[in-house]
């Protein structure tokens, strides 16, 4: 077996937080040199590209602009979409304070030098045009800058779009939308939109699940930020994409064996939970590993070996649970957790493996619920080990969080504390490092919440261990080529169809994708 020292995360795509985002469009403005007006220009052709590609010709388009730069983009947009397209427009500026950016304001002249534009500027009161469902809205009226929660005019202007019926898009970032947060109750008034096209970067914001109903589904559209501050500035968030992966999959050698790709141990199964044990056993082998030993209850012989005979077994004394932890000698990983359930015995087994393992592990599901129920076994984690909880899990080890956001940080403390890794799983799991660094994926769909499907991750990462990449490699390739297997499969059949058996089925083809253009 060889090490793979291919170092993930330094060229991924960066998510950078608000104020960071204007200190780069400062620099880019300085050092290109390119002017604040020439900017938006590009914002405003990148949305209106995309624009015309992915919505549907509306009845009517209306563009809701406020006084900000945010604002000086919808009113871009509105001219380039007037001067190319035959559908009916209608543009309305929002300066209660009679007041706009010089970008805002500066795009305004210009809208206005357009012949035929219906444009109105609201100073005071607002007459609501009849918006309908075969039209379109298009949201311009904040973007990152907002600092509080809206209220007032704006805060009814907000609920009267949502309220219409009609298809939104935001530019940007939703109105009123957290650019990091999640809204709590006191910020209700905010933009439902149905796609938003933002610049760039992903907000961290679109990674919570709270905050789907308002950004709807996003897409990123890059704009010529200066690259060089780009590479300069840190942040510790990354996006994984499918760019991002190409390499980190290394070629098998010729004269491979099977010692070549090392050997994983999995602690699994229980009575009544032997499907977990087989989901995680055949995600394992179908990822790459040499050889793959399953110690399981030795009532599981049967079952194990029919489903899944190209694993070796190691029986347990105990017919329905694990209560003794085999010899760990020769192993380059050790998994343990899928169906294991939670006995007293179990539990003892599990803190004998965290105070004598050398290789790395992988802990998912009841290892993950035995270390809830006490504590002071989170002590025992060996530096560098992968957990695998889902929100519900991980609120067991740390606590409530009040929303994803808190939960995000709350991992990324707990990592950074015990020096481990955490893979908080959900529509964009997060990689939670020792570092201080989160790695949001982009792979995965609905479909993949399903029983198992956890099960078939942990396989598939401990699979990666023994083959020698580093825990931080094998946990964040491990997650992608997850969601990658689940959004083969989703295309294969369906989200409604899909189980977690289809996930292992789809492996063969997510690995060849890492290869074809080699």
């Amino acid at each position: 077996m060889y090490i793979w020292l291919f170092k993930i995360g330094e060229y991924m795509t960066k998510i950078f937080k608000s104020e960071k985002i204007r200190e780069l469009d400062q620099y880019t403005i300085a050092r290109e040199p390119v002017s604040g007006l020439e900017l938006v220009e590009r914002a405003a052709t990148a949305f209106v590209n995309t624009f015309r590609r992915h919505c549907p010709r509306p009845e009517m388009t209306y563009v809701f602009a406020g006084p900000g730069n945010n604002g000086a983009d919808a009113l871009a947009v509105a001219r380039l979409l007037h001067d190319t397209e035959d559908c009916p427009l209608a543009v309305y500026l929002f300066n209660p304070r009679r007041s706009l950016s010089p970008e805002c304001e500066a795009n305004k002249s210009i809208l206005l030098a357009e012949p035929g534009i219906r444009f109105s500027e609201i100073v005071s009161d607002f007459i609501p045009p009849v918006i309908g469902e075969r039209d379109i809205v298009i949201d311009g009226l904040f973007g990152t800058g907002l600092s509080r929660p809206l209220s007032g005019g704006f805060a009814t202007v907000i609920d009267y779009i949502n309220r219409s019926g009609a298809t939104v898009v935001s530019i940007d970032i939703p109105s009123g939308l957290p650019g990091e947060d999640c809204p709590d109750d006191k910020n209700r008034h905010i933009i439902k939109a149905n796609r938003t096209y933002t610049f760039e970067f992903p907000k961290l914001a679109f990674m919570f699940a709270e905050n789907e109903p308002y950004t709807g589904e996003w897409m990123t559209l890059p704009v010529g930020l200066h690259p060089d501050i780009i590479a300069a500035t840190e942040t510790p968030y990354r996006f994984v994409t499918d760019e991002d992966m190409k390499g980190v999959i290394r070629p098998r050698p010729k004269f491979s064996h099977k010692g070549t790709f090392g050997h994983a141990l999995l602690i699994a199964g229980g009575k009544g939970r032997m499907g977990a044990a087989v989901l995680a056993s055949g995600a394992c082998l179908r990822s790459g590993v040499g050889r793959l030993t399953v110690h399981v209850p030795y009532r599981g012989e049967v079952i194990l070996q029919t489903a899944v005979p190209e694993a070796m077994l190691s029986l347990d004394e105990n017919a329905d649970f694990i209560s003794a932890l085999p010899d760990t000698n020769g192993y380059e990983s050790i998994g343990i957790g899928p169906g294991l359930g939670v006995h007293e015995a179990s539990a003892a087994v599990l803190e004998s493996l965290l105070k004598t393992a050398t290789r790395p592990l992988v802990l998912d599901a009841d290892a993950l619920n035995l270390l809830a129920a006490d504590k002071t076994r989170m002590q025992l984690l060996p530096p560098r080990t992968i957990l695998t909880p889902h929100p519900r899990e991980f609120d067991r080890l740390d606590g409530e969080s009040a929303n994803s956001c808190e939960r995000l940080h709350r991992a990324m403390k707990m990592a950074a504390k015990h020096r481990l890794y955490i893979v908080l799983k959900g529509a964009h799991t997060a990689v939670c490092t020792p570092e201080g660094k989160a790695f949001f994926n982009s792979t995965g769909n609905a479909g993949m919440a399903t029983a198992g499907s956890g099960d078939v991750l942990t396989g598939l990462i401990l699979s990666l261990l023994a083959q020698g990449y580093e825990p931080e490699t094998a946990a964040v390739a491990g997650v992608y080529l997850h969601g990658l297997a689940g959004d083969i499969a989703a295309t294969d059949g369906s989200e409604e169809s899909l189980i977690a058996g289809d996930l292992i089925r789809a492996l063969g083809k997510t690995f060849r994708l890492q290869h074809d253009d080699r």
